[in-house]
Protein backbone atom coordinates (compact mmCIF):
# COMPACT_ATOMS: atom_id res chain seq x y z
CA UNK A 1 0.00 0.00 0.00
CA UNK A 2 1.13 3.54 -0.66
CA UNK A 3 1.25 4.88 2.95
CA UNK A 4 2.48 3.04 6.07
CA UNK A 5 2.33 4.67 9.52
CA UNK A 6 4.50 3.06 12.22
CA UNK A 7 3.82 3.83 15.91
CA UNK A 8 6.85 3.31 18.18
CA UNK A 9 5.27 2.83 21.62
CA UNK A 10 5.92 1.49 25.14
CA UNK A 11 3.44 -0.38 27.39
CA UNK A 12 4.37 1.74 30.45
CA UNK A 13 3.41 5.04 28.77
CA UNK A 14 -0.32 5.94 29.09
CA UNK A 15 -0.01 8.49 26.25
CA UNK A 16 0.86 5.59 23.90
CA UNK A 17 -2.36 3.77 24.78
CA UNK A 18 -4.29 6.97 24.01
CA UNK A 19 -2.56 7.32 20.64
CA UNK A 20 -3.28 3.65 19.83
CA UNK A 21 -6.99 4.52 20.14
CA UNK A 22 -6.48 7.49 17.80
CA UNK A 23 -4.71 5.17 15.32
CA UNK A 24 -7.56 2.67 15.48
CA UNK A 25 -10.04 5.43 14.62
CA UNK A 26 -7.84 6.66 11.76
CA UNK A 27 -7.50 3.11 10.42
CA UNK A 28 -11.31 2.88 10.06
CA UNK A 29 -11.37 6.23 8.24
CA UNK A 30 -8.36 5.56 5.97
CA UNK A 31 -8.70 1.95 4.85
CA UNK A 32 -5.99 2.44 2.19
CA UNK A 33 -3.36 3.26 4.88
CA UNK A 34 -1.46 0.55 6.79
CA UNK A 35 -0.99 1.23 10.53
CA UNK A 36 1.69 -0.69 12.45
CA UNK A 37 2.61 -0.75 16.18
CA UNK A 38 6.20 -1.45 17.27
CA UNK A 39 7.29 -1.67 20.92
CA UNK A 40 10.34 0.66 20.80
CA UNK A 41 12.34 -1.05 23.56
CA UNK A 42 11.74 -4.52 22.03
CA UNK A 43 13.39 -3.53 18.72
CA UNK A 44 16.44 -1.45 19.82
CA UNK A 45 18.22 -1.77 16.45
CA UNK A 46 15.22 -0.35 14.58
CA UNK A 47 14.68 2.38 17.20
CA UNK A 48 18.34 3.38 16.99
CA UNK A 49 18.32 3.41 13.19
CA UNK A 50 15.38 5.82 13.11
CA UNK A 51 16.58 7.86 16.15
CA UNK A 52 13.57 7.02 18.35
CA UNK A 53 14.49 8.70 21.65
CA UNK A 54 11.00 8.99 23.14
CA UNK A 55 7.52 7.50 22.87
CA UNK A 56 5.14 7.86 21.21
CA UNK A 57 6.88 8.52 17.88
CA UNK A 58 5.25 8.02 14.48
CA UNK A 59 7.11 7.42 11.21
CA UNK A 60 5.46 7.73 7.80
CA UNK A 61 6.65 5.63 4.86
CA UNK A 62 5.75 5.75 1.18
CA UNK A 63 7.19 3.18 -1.23
CA UNK A 64 9.58 2.03 1.53
CA UNK A 65 10.94 5.59 1.93
CA UNK A 66 10.51 7.61 5.16
CA UNK A 67 8.64 10.79 4.25
CA UNK A 68 7.70 12.28 7.63
CA UNK A 69 7.74 11.81 11.41
CA UNK A 70 5.83 13.01 14.46
CA UNK A 71 7.26 13.00 18.00
CA UNK A 72 4.84 13.04 20.92
CA UNK A 73 1.15 12.44 21.62
CA UNK A 74 -0.36 15.04 19.28
CA UNK A 75 -3.63 13.54 18.03
CA UNK A 76 -4.67 16.54 15.84
CA UNK A 77 -1.21 16.69 14.21
CA UNK A 78 -1.22 12.90 13.59
CA UNK A 79 -4.66 13.16 11.99
CA UNK A 80 -3.48 16.07 9.80
CA UNK A 81 -0.35 14.25 8.66
CA UNK A 82 -2.23 11.02 7.86
CA UNK A 83 -4.83 12.98 5.87
CA UNK A 84 -2.16 14.96 4.02
CA UNK A 85 0.01 11.98 3.06
CA UNK A 86 -2.93 9.71 2.30
CA UNK A 87 -4.44 12.25 -0.09
CA UNK A 88 -1.23 13.73 -1.57
CA UNK A 89 -1.13 11.12 -4.34
CA UNK A 90 -4.73 11.87 -5.33
CA UNK A 91 -5.13 15.60 -4.73
CA UNK A 92 -7.77 17.07 -6.96
CA UNK A 93 -6.99 20.23 -8.92
CA UNK A 94 -9.57 22.21 -6.97
CA UNK A 95 -7.88 21.65 -3.59
CA UNK A 96 -4.37 22.64 -4.71
CA UNK A 97 -4.76 26.21 -3.44
CA UNK A 98 -5.65 25.16 0.11
CA UNK A 99 -2.77 22.64 0.16
CA UNK A 100 -0.37 25.41 -0.90
CA UNK A 101 -1.77 27.71 1.78
CA UNK A 102 -1.34 25.03 4.50
CA UNK A 103 2.25 24.43 3.40
CA UNK A 104 3.06 28.15 3.44
CA UNK A 105 1.72 28.44 7.00
CA UNK A 106 3.89 25.48 8.01
CA UNK A 107 7.00 26.92 6.30
CA UNK A 108 6.50 30.26 8.03
CA UNK A 109 6.32 28.49 11.42
CA UNK A 110 9.50 26.53 10.68
CA UNK A 111 11.41 29.62 9.51
CA UNK A 112 10.43 31.41 12.73
CA UNK A 113 11.02 28.39 15.01
CA UNK A 114 14.28 29.96 16.28
CA UNK A 115 15.96 33.39 15.93
CA UNK A 116 18.51 31.75 13.60
CA UNK A 117 17.27 28.80 11.50
CA UNK A 118 19.37 26.70 9.14
CA UNK A 119 17.69 24.47 6.55
CA UNK A 120 20.31 21.92 5.59
CA UNK A 121 20.98 18.38 4.37
CA UNK A 122 21.42 16.26 7.50
CA UNK A 123 22.05 17.61 10.99
CA UNK A 124 24.81 19.81 12.49
CA UNK A 125 26.39 16.66 13.95
CA UNK A 126 26.06 14.71 10.69
CA UNK A 127 25.84 17.02 7.66
CA UNK A 128 24.99 15.11 4.48
CA UNK A 129 26.57 17.42 1.91
CA UNK A 130 29.75 19.47 1.71
CA UNK A 131 27.96 22.86 1.54
CA UNK A 132 25.90 22.09 4.68
CA UNK A 133 29.08 20.95 6.45
CA UNK A 134 30.87 24.21 5.60
CA UNK A 135 27.88 26.29 6.73
CA UNK A 136 27.75 24.53 10.13
CA UNK A 137 31.52 24.97 10.58
CA UNK A 138 31.27 28.74 9.93
CA UNK A 139 28.34 29.21 12.35
CA UNK A 140 30.05 27.13 15.06
CA UNK A 141 33.38 28.92 14.56
CA UNK A 142 31.69 32.30 15.05
CA UNK A 143 29.85 31.05 18.16
CA UNK A 144 26.45 31.65 16.57
CA UNK A 145 23.39 30.09 18.19
CA UNK A 146 21.18 28.33 15.62
CA UNK A 147 18.58 25.61 15.19
CA UNK A 148 18.37 23.42 12.11
CA UNK A 149 15.91 21.48 9.97
CA UNK A 150 16.93 18.42 7.94
CA UNK A 151 15.30 18.89 4.53
CA UNK A 152 15.87 15.19 3.78
CA UNK A 153 13.33 14.40 6.54
CA UNK A 154 10.46 16.12 4.72
CA UNK A 155 10.19 16.23 0.92
CA UNK A 156 7.26 18.64 1.07
CA UNK A 157 9.35 21.21 2.98
CA UNK A 158 12.39 20.55 0.77
CA UNK A 159 10.52 21.42 -2.43
CA UNK A 160 8.13 23.99 -0.96
CA UNK A 161 10.81 26.17 0.68
CA UNK A 162 12.59 26.67 -2.65
CA UNK A 163 9.45 28.31 -4.07
CA UNK A 164 8.50 30.08 -0.83
CA UNK A 165 11.87 31.82 -0.51
CA UNK A 166 12.65 31.94 -4.25
CA UNK A 167 16.02 30.32 -3.48
CA UNK A 168 16.69 27.11 -5.44
CA UNK A 169 19.48 25.46 -3.38
CA UNK A 170 20.42 24.31 0.13
CA UNK A 171 21.60 25.16 2.75
CA UNK A 172 19.47 28.24 3.47
CA UNK A 173 20.00 30.47 6.52
CA UNK A 174 17.20 32.58 8.06
CA UNK A 175 17.46 35.20 10.84
CA UNK A 176 14.28 36.51 12.52
CA UNK A 177 12.21 34.91 9.75
CA UNK A 178 14.15 36.62 6.93
CA UNK A 179 16.28 34.76 4.37
CA UNK A 180 19.99 35.64 4.63
CA UNK A 181 21.06 33.30 1.82
CA UNK A 182 23.19 30.26 1.10
CA UNK A 183 26.80 29.32 1.74
CA UNK A 184 28.40 31.89 -0.61
CA UNK A 185 26.56 34.82 0.99
CA UNK A 186 27.36 33.60 4.50
CA UNK A 187 31.04 33.31 3.51
CA UNK A 188 30.97 36.92 2.23
CA UNK A 189 29.30 38.12 5.45
CA UNK A 190 31.93 36.31 7.52
CA UNK A 191 34.78 37.82 5.47
CA UNK A 192 33.37 41.34 5.88
CA UNK A 193 32.73 40.89 9.63
CA UNK A 194 28.99 41.46 9.19
CA UNK A 195 27.95 37.91 10.14
CA UNK A 196 28.50 38.59 13.86
CA UNK A 197 26.08 41.53 13.77
CA UNK A 198 23.47 39.70 11.65
CA UNK A 199 23.26 36.45 13.68
CA UNK A 200 22.60 36.03 17.42
CA UNK A 201 25.59 34.89 19.49
CA UNK A 202 25.36 31.62 21.40
CA UNK A 203 25.29 31.79 25.16
CA UNK A 204 28.14 29.75 26.64
CA UNK A 205 26.82 26.28 27.45
CA UNK A 206 28.15 26.30 31.02
CA UNK A 207 26.45 29.64 31.74
CA UNK A 208 23.24 28.34 30.20
CA UNK A 209 23.32 25.16 32.32
CA UNK A 210 23.87 27.20 35.52
CA UNK A 211 20.86 29.37 34.68
CA UNK A 212 18.68 26.30 33.98
CA UNK A 213 19.77 24.45 37.13
CA UNK A 214 18.93 27.53 39.23
CA UNK A 215 15.69 28.35 37.40
CA UNK A 216 13.69 27.03 40.38
CA UNK A 217 14.64 25.89 43.92
CA UNK A 218 13.81 22.31 42.83
CA UNK A 219 14.67 21.46 39.21
CA UNK A 220 14.21 18.08 37.55
CA UNK A 221 15.90 17.30 34.23
CA UNK A 222 13.95 14.43 32.68
CA UNK A 223 12.60 12.82 29.53
CA UNK A 224 9.26 14.50 28.96
CA UNK A 225 7.44 16.76 31.43
CA UNK A 226 5.68 16.40 34.77
CA UNK A 227 2.41 16.10 32.79
CA UNK A 228 3.81 13.46 30.40
CA UNK A 229 6.91 11.43 31.26
CA UNK A 230 8.61 9.78 28.28
CA UNK A 231 10.57 7.04 30.08
CA UNK A 232 9.91 4.71 33.02
CA UNK A 233 12.59 6.24 35.29
CA UNK A 234 11.27 9.78 34.75
CA UNK A 235 7.75 8.54 35.49
CA UNK A 236 8.91 6.99 38.78
CA UNK A 237 10.76 10.09 39.99
CA UNK A 238 7.88 12.52 39.33
CA UNK A 239 5.50 10.19 41.21
CA UNK A 240 7.87 10.29 44.21
CA UNK A 241 8.30 14.10 44.10
CA UNK A 242 4.55 14.63 43.58
CA UNK A 243 3.88 12.58 46.73
CA UNK A 244 5.88 15.15 48.80
CA UNK A 245 3.70 18.08 47.71
CA UNK A 246 6.79 20.23 47.02
CA UNK A 247 6.70 22.61 44.03
CA UNK A 248 9.24 21.89 41.29
CA UNK A 249 10.04 22.75 37.68
CA UNK A 250 11.07 20.33 34.93
CA UNK A 251 13.21 20.53 31.80
CA UNK A 252 12.68 18.08 28.92
CA UNK A 253 16.17 16.99 27.82
CA UNK A 254 14.68 15.39 24.67
CA UNK A 255 13.90 18.90 23.41
CA UNK A 256 17.51 20.13 23.59
CA UNK A 257 20.42 17.86 22.57
CA UNK A 258 23.02 20.43 23.70
CA UNK A 259 21.65 20.47 27.26
CA UNK A 260 21.12 16.68 27.23
CA UNK A 261 24.79 15.96 26.48
CA UNK A 262 26.30 18.99 28.24
CA UNK A 263 24.62 18.41 31.60
CA UNK A 264 26.07 14.88 31.84
CA UNK A 265 29.58 16.34 31.68
CA UNK A 266 28.79 19.40 33.82
CA UNK A 267 27.32 17.34 36.68
CA UNK A 268 29.51 14.26 36.11
CA UNK A 269 26.30 12.19 36.16
CA UNK A 270 25.79 10.04 33.03
CA UNK A 271 22.05 9.28 33.13
CA UNK A 272 18.61 10.90 33.40
CA UNK A 273 16.53 11.93 35.28
CA UNK A 274 18.69 14.31 37.39
CA UNK A 275 17.28 16.21 40.40
CA UNK A 276 18.76 19.52 41.63
CA UNK A 277 17.91 21.50 44.78
CA UNK A 278 19.15 25.11 45.04
CA UNK A 279 21.59 24.48 42.19
CA UNK A 280 23.11 21.34 43.77
CA UNK A 281 22.78 17.84 42.27
CA UNK A 282 20.84 15.44 44.49
CA UNK A 283 20.99 12.47 42.09
CA UNK A 284 18.85 10.15 39.99
CA UNK A 285 15.84 7.94 40.65
CA UNK A 286 17.70 5.37 42.84
CA UNK A 287 19.05 8.04 45.21
CA UNK A 288 15.66 9.78 45.37
CA UNK A 289 14.03 6.42 46.25
CA UNK A 290 16.57 5.88 49.07
CA UNK A 291 16.00 9.40 50.42
CA UNK A 292 12.24 8.86 50.35
CA UNK A 293 12.54 5.57 52.28
CA UNK A 294 14.87 7.10 54.89
CA UNK A 295 12.60 10.13 55.40
CA UNK A 296 15.32 12.57 54.22
CA UNK A 297 13.75 13.57 50.89
CA UNK A 298 11.22 16.16 52.12
CA UNK A 299 13.75 18.18 54.22
CA UNK A 300 16.19 18.14 51.26
CA UNK A 301 13.54 19.33 48.80
CA UNK A 302 12.56 22.11 51.22
CA UNK A 303 16.24 23.13 51.45
CA UNK A 304 16.38 22.32 55.16
CA UNK A 305 19.15 19.74 54.79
Amino acid sequence: RSLVVVHFWAPWAPQCAQMNEVMAALAKEHTQVTFVKLEAEAVPEVSEKYEISSVPTFLFFKNSQKVDRLDGAHAPELTKKVQRHASSSSVSAGSNDSVKEDLNVRLKKLINAAPCMLFMKGSPKEPRCGFSKQMVEILNKRGISFSSFDIFSDEEVRQGLKKYSNWPTYPQLYVSGELIGGLDIVKELEASGELDTVCPKAQKLEDRLKILINKAPVMLFMKGSKQMAKCGFSKQIIEIINSTGVDYETFDILEDEEVRQGLKTYSNWPTYPQLYVKGELVGGVDIVKELKESGELLPILKGEN
